[in-house]
């Protein structure tokens, strides 16, 4: 089933929680909303399992007006960050809970209860557990146990509310992976909300980014993290480095070095912000030819990892976080204190009016 928001605006009070939200999301797309806290990302999903009403705008399941029906009717699975478990029942009936509490003309029979219950149990890998009681999983095991609740009434839609937010970060990353896999193999319309970013980057297959309640950007994963749109997205998706400046005639000056300016850039100097990740950061010893380059002192090494992660302090006191692989550090021989030239490989040019000037240096 698909889902499409239609300018959709929530304000509680004095505070617009959403303004004018609109965004499509195809039929078996898992889709993540991620943005910090007070963006409107959960507003958004409680809008649309219909717990929260909004103020303007159209909720529209494969293509028919939803917005005015009640939760019940929109055949919603929703799983909570905290599991909310019924404590006193098993795992067993914590899943069966939701075809038990049919509408008499809608509940399945006691023995196709049974059935789908132990199907969804084999499903979410927790068929052993059946008769345990919530308080003797684990974390990890909760949450399973809450899908499959959310699965057991075969809902249209899947959202998911931080569903890892209440884990350890091994937990997590355990359970993300499942939770892609478990997607590609039922292809369930889902939707679900999170404030980390290597979560929906690794799991979804489109992110919507939001921002004091706003669309920022949406897009595939790379487009979002390779291609930013705003300067807000470039901060918030992993680690980056700023360079302010302005641009003035064919140069952008950027405190430590110069490059040329964007094609169509004209003449009058205006304020600039360049964006470059870490990992689009160079180290050699002697000068680059035909990169912009600067000079810079080595303040800290991080070895461990995938990655070496080198800390530098420039001229002007500003620091500079490079990453690169241990093959080229291991080339290089770098330590501590010693003066370096950084090159930049690639970085984004933002004015201070968050309209993009260029990039692909």
């Amino acid at each position: 089933m698909s889902i499409e928001i239609q300018h959709v605006t929530k304000i509680f009070g004095d505070f617009a929680a959403l303004k004018d939200v609109s965004l499509t999301v195809p039929a078996g797309e898992l889709v993540a909303l991620l943005g910090p806290s007070g963006s409107g990302k959960t507003t958004l999903l409680r809008i649309i399992a219909g717990l929260e009403v909004p103020d303007q705008g159209t909720v529209l399941f494969d293509s028919q007006d939803a917005t005015a029906r009640s939760a019940r009717d929109r055949r919603v699975g929703f799983v909570f960050q905290h599991y909310a478990l019924f404590r006193h029942m098993t795992v067993f009936e914590n899943v069966a809970f939701g075809l038990r509490v049919k509408p008499r003309h809608e509940r399945p029979a006691a023995a196709e209860i049974a059935t789908r219950v132990r199907e969804l149990l084999t499903l979410v890998q927790l068929e052993r557990l059946a008769e345990r009681y919530p308080s003797q999983l684990s974390g990890g095991q909760r949450q399973r146990v809450a899908l499959a609740r959310a699965l057991a009434v075969q809902p249209k839609i899947l959202l998911l509310d931080e569903p890892f937010g209440a884990l350890d970060a091994k937990v997590r990353q355990e359970l993300r992976r499942w939770l892609r896999r478990l997607h590609d193999e039922i292809g369930i319309t889902s939707v679900f909300v999170t404030h980390d970013q290597d979560e929906a980057l690794e799991v979804a297959d489109r992110v919507v980014i939001l921002h004091e309640g706003c669309v920022e950007q949406e897009g595939s994963p790379e487009q979002v993290y390779e291609h930013p749109a705003t300067p807000f997205v470039y901060r918030f998706l992993g680690n980056v480095n700023l360079f302010h400046g302005r641009v003035e005639g064919s140069q952008v000056h950027l405190g430590e070095f110069s490059m040329e300016a964007p094609a169509g850039m004209g003449q009058a100097a205006t304020p600039a912000v360049a964006y470059a990740r870490p990992h689009l950061l160079d180290i050699d010893h002697q000068p680059p030819s035909g990169r912009p380059h600067f000079q810079a002192t080595i303040a800290h090494i991080n070895a461990a990892g995938a990655v070496v992660k080198i800390e530098l302090t420039t001229g002007s006191g500003a620091i500079v976080n490079v990453e690169m692989p241990h093959e080229r550090y291991r080339h290089l021989k770098l330590r501590k204190g010693i003066h370096v030239f950084v090159s930049v490989k690639d970085m984004k040019l933002f004015t201070q009016a968050h309209s993009t000037l260029g990039g692909g240096i």
